[in-house]
């Protein structure tokens, strides 16, 4: 691929050699390119193996950055689906529009930063997303803290996964807080399982994501693979586990200091939650609030905060949660 000396001011040209991979570029229907023009707010002309950008100089370097690494993507023999070319959008948003330390720069430059696991290669779409990966591997207790959407306990899933497929790990434990969100659900039928499976659901999805059906049924009977309500971690020490805890905003202190005590030799943690969606019944405090708070610069913690940029489910969520942001700073709120 070339970039064209511009026949006018506010054009750049691009060529591309194989037109095979352009046409995977372009997607049906020229689909990627209408919404690499909307997220970069550019108009593209594609005639043969060259494509014309117009509109803004600024526009029109994030677009070609995008269709560049988009490109170098399918070189590379790899596939560019719609959430890829999201995430593209994004981040040369992200680039060319926030400042960024000369470490942050050199992630973006150094090529892709992938999680592997049994059924797919999981890639951050954020630049937020891209250092909470960085620390999932780098720190024995991590912090993600947003809002739904941001990718928080699906990316630290699938770090534990990858590293129990290196052997960095010798087993995986997902946990969460058996907190009703809002509404009481009376007593619920079956064994212990069975009782708070419904809480546990969001952790298999993930699994499921990760790992082959029977492959997941044979690690979670061979106990490879817990997932367990916080309130049955007391008590344990967890050695050589990559430990999760979901929506940790609904543990009480005492809950959380409970939880974090039990991290045993070669073993990680992440903690991830949402501090503005706590269901502790009223004038009890969160653990997750106090935890940021006390555990703020101690070394081997790393501490990822997410934000409405970050979401990576329907655009419609960011919206949403970005209209609930700016209600909650007016002054009658």
């Amino acid at each position: 691929m070339s970039i064209q000396s511009p026949p006018a001011p506010h054009e750049t040209a691009l060529t591309f050699s194989d037109n095979r991979l352009l046409m995977d570029l372009c997607g049906e229907l020229d689909s990627n390119l209408a919404r690499i023009e909307k997220g970069h707010d550019v108009q593209i002309v594609r005639r043969g193996n060259v494509v014309t950008l117009h509109g803004e100089a600024a526009s029109r370097r994030m677009a070609a950055a995008t269709l560049s690494g988009l490109y170098a993507r399918l070189r590379a023999g790899r596939l560019v689906e719609v959430g890829d070319v999201e995430a593209a959008i994004r981040m040369q948003g992200e680039v060319f529009e926030a400042p960024m330390t000369t470490e942050q720069i050199e992630m973006f430059t150094s090529g892709q930063l992938e999680i592997r696991t049994r059924k797919r290669i999981v890639e951050p779409r954020t630049q937020t997303q891209k250092l909470y990966v960085k620390s999932l591997f780098e720190h024995e207790l991590v912090f993600g803290l947003g809002p739904a959407g941001t990718g928080k306990t699906y990316l630290a899933v699938a770090a534990a996964v990858s590293m129990y497929i290196e052997g960095r790990v010798d087993r995986i434990i997902l946990s969460r807080p058996a907190v009703e969100a809002g509404e009481r659900l009376g007593f619920l039928p079956g064994d212990m399982k069975e009782k708070v499976d419904p809480y546990m659901q969001p952790l298999y999805d993930a699994l499921n994501d990760f790992i082959p059906g029977k492959q997941l049924a044979r690690m979670m009977e061979e106990k490879h693979i817990e997932i367990a309500p916080l309130a049955f971690m007391r008590g344990r020490t967890l050695s050589n586990a990559f430990v999760v805890l979901d929506e940790a905003q609904n543990a009480t202190t005492m809950q959380m200091k409970m939880f974090l005590t039990r991290l045993g030799e070669g073993s990680r943690m992440a903690i991830t939650g949402d501090p503005t969606q706590i269901d502790l019944p009223r004038g009890v405090t969160s653990g997750l609030v106090e935890a940021e708070a006390v555990l703020a610069g101690v070394k081997g913690v790393g501490m990822t905060h997410f934000t409405a940029d970050d979401v990576v489910r329907h655009p419609m969520v960011a919206r949403v949660i970005r209209a609930y942001e700016a209600a909650a700073k007016r002054p009658n709120a």
